[in-house]
Formats: C-alpha cells, structure tokens, sequence
C-alpha cells in the first residue's frame, strides 16, 4: 500500500526547468506521444532525487556512505512535493523505528546521554550549571504530557558558557542542530536593533514562533542578550509560557524550550564566588541556596533592563535562574586545550599555561577570575601555531 501510494506521488506529471525547451533528436509525427515520452522521463528523474531525499531522511547514516551527498531539503523540489516527503516520512515512522527519541519527527533526537556526557566534558567549572539544566530538561522532555513550555534564564558573565551550553543543547535534541526547522535564535541587538520598529519586529516574531510551533511538536526558541529586548517583545511571549490546559491541546500538546540568555546578574555571582572562597568554600561547595536569592534580585532590581521588570519574571513563568559562575585560570586552560583539540593542533602543557596567562584577571588584588571566561581563546591559539 505505501510502495504504491509513493509510486503513484512521483509519476504525477511534474516540469523542471531543464524539461523546457528541449528539442527531440528526431521528429515524430504524433507530438501528443513525443510530450508523454518527455513527461515520462522527467518523472523518472525526479523520482529517483524524490527517493535519495526519502531515504536519506529517514536512515542518515545510509546517506552519509553514499559518493554523491544528496542536497539538502532546501534545493529546487517542488514545494508540494518536499510537503509530501515530510508526510510520508512522519507516516512511516510510526511503523519503524527510523528516528529514536523524536516521538516519530526524524528531526528530533533528544539524545540526553550525549547532553549529560557535553555537559561533564566538555563545559568547564559549571557545576551548578551543568546539573541544574540536564535536571530541567531531562525531567521536562520525559513528562508524559506537559502544561507550559520550559523557560531557562542563564545568567554570568562573558564567556563563561552561555550560548556554549546552548549550542549544546541544539546538537543533542535535534538532529541537525542550531540548522534544524524546530531551532530558532535570536540575538537582541542584530534581530531587533530600532525600537521604533517594534511594530514590525512583533509581527515578525509571532510570525516565527507560531510557524515554528505548528511545524514542530518540540521547539526550541532562544534570546540572546535578553536583558536588551524591548517590553513589547516581552510582553509578546508572555502567553507562549502560561500554563495551558492540557484538554485545549489533547495528548499531542506541542513542548517548547525558551533558553534566555543574559549577562544581567553576573557581577553579583562574582561576588557571591568569590566571599565564598575567601571564606574558605571550595567551588564546588557552593550551591543554588547561595544564589539564588542575590541574583534574582540583581535581575528584577536592574535599571537599564526590561527584561528584569517585564511580567514573565513578575507572574514566575521563568521555571529556573541559571547562574554561570566565573572562570579562573584552571579552567580556562582546560578551554585552550579543548580548542587545539578541536583542531587536531598539537601543544604542549607550556603553550596552555602561555595562552591562559594571556588572559585578563580580576579583582586587581587577588587576579582569580578571568574578565572574559573563555573567549577569544580561538584567536590567541593563532599567534602559537608555526
């Protein structure tokens, strides 16, 4: 039944653009068979780039073997016919097991062995971090129906690892990452730079954001800089993170992951760490309790920021206040050595000490954290290579 229904999609009569214009090597007296012939082969064609994009979308590691790589789901197939593709590919899942972990969308992955394994490799002197966001998601990805969407504030410094764990988060849950149709960023001052044209960046954004959520049973929405967006765009998303009833959307509610992304409350982690350590506290000793308070109150207390006093954070739809707490020098050599690995450069343990003393310290007096975390470590590497 499915061989047949797909058979009978791709010999429908299609035109591509290389179909026009062609003239037949030898005239024939009956155009009307000429057409058909010509109708004939160009379905055949396309029914084959129809099967390679199939395939391809279903097992993803048959196509990576392949000489030819297929062209991504953006080349020039007929919309109808991508439309199609996306039809059958949701249709045939439900009966094999072709994309694990995305309830039947093959664009989903939600490997969180693979988050819970970059969040301990991979992010450096993020204790609190690492724990509280593999909790939050975890929990609310295996909820077997949920109310809201899932709405993480991160907050910390410069290059401490915000958008790193955000980026961390796109690899794992989608398959193809920040790339994936379900995944979409946005960066406060680049998307949504004149306020007076707010009008016109609400529209915009709605636009998105519903489009994303109907094509999408899990999406994913970041903010980055969100201390910079405009009260209309707050109080925008206001209802995209209410508590819904669940009868209103049946068992197959839509789930949604809002990621945050500040440096509001970042001075006052700093200075949280580092009383605690003065005072004789390991880092990893210090714990949400110890945070919690001081940097919320940081954020809604900000002056220069909406973000703080808008009414997501005044009605709690914020489910969790990510602190990122400040780096210092061991774990920004452990950065410098993860990016000449990154690289397959080779180093030795003195080039790591030599790029991690390039790096600015502070407070003045103790010099224990570093003013930028890990960033522009990329750009240093460069002036060590031969």
């Amino acid at each position: 039944m499915f061989l047949g229904a797909l058979w009978l999609l791709l010999l429908l009569p299609l035109r591509t653009p290389g179909a026009q214009g062609q003239e037949a090597e030898e005239p024939t007296p009956w155009p009307s068979v000429q057409r058909l012939k010509e109708q004939l082969r160009t379905a055949g064609a396309l029914s084959k780039r129809y099967w390679a994009l199939f395939s391809c979308t279903l097992w993803p590691d048959h196509c990576e073997d392949q000489e030819t790589p297929v062209p991504p789901l953006g080349w020039s197939l007929p919309l109808w016919g991508r439309r199609s593709l996306d039809v059958l590919t949701a249709w045939l899942c439900r009966f094999q097991d072709c994309c694990s972990g995305g309830g039947g969308d093959c664009r989903i992955s939600n490997n969180l062995t693979g988050l819970e394994s970059d969040l301990r490799v991979r992010l450096h002197g993020q204790h609190l971090a690492s724990k509280l966001v593999l909790r939050a998601v975890k929990g609310y990805l295996e909820m077997p129906q949920v109310v809201k969407a899932l709405a993480l504030s991160f907050h910390g410094w410069s290059g401490t690892g915000k958008n790193f764990v955000a980026r961390m988060l796109m690899d794992n849950l989608y398959r193809d990452g920040p790339r994936s149709d379900c995944v979409k960023m946005f960066i406060s001052t680049f998307h949504f730079p004149h306020p007076k044209y707010v009008g016109m960046y609400k529209e915009e954004l709605q636009r998105q954001m519903q489009e994303t959520q109907r094509r999408c049973h899990q999406s994913m929405f970041v903010f980055d800089e969100a201390e910079k967006l405009h009260p209309g765009l707050l109080e925008l998303l206001e209802p995209y993170l209410e508590p819904r009833s669940p009868e209103a959307h049946g068992a197959e509610a839509p789930r949604a992951i809002f990621l945050f992304l500040s440096n509001l409350g970042g001075s006052v982690i700093n200075e949280v760490v580092l009383g605690l350590l003065k005072a004789g506290w390991s880092r990893e000793e210090i714990t949400t309790q110890h945070l919690e308070v001081p940097l919320q109150a940081e954020v809604m207390e900000a002056a220069d920021s909406s973000f703080g006093s808008s009414r997501l954070l005044k009605k709690h739809l914020i489910d969790h206040f990510i602190p990122f707490l400040p780096l210092e020098y061991r774990h920004v050599r452990l950065c410098v050595r993860d990016a000449f690995r990154s690289q397959d450069l080779p180093y030795t343990e003195e080039t790591l000490d030599e790029i991690a003393k390039m790096m600015t310290y502070v407070p003045e007096g103790e010099q224990l954290f570093s003013s930028q975390g890990c960033k522009s470590i990329s750009q240093r590497i460069n002036l060590f290579l031969p």
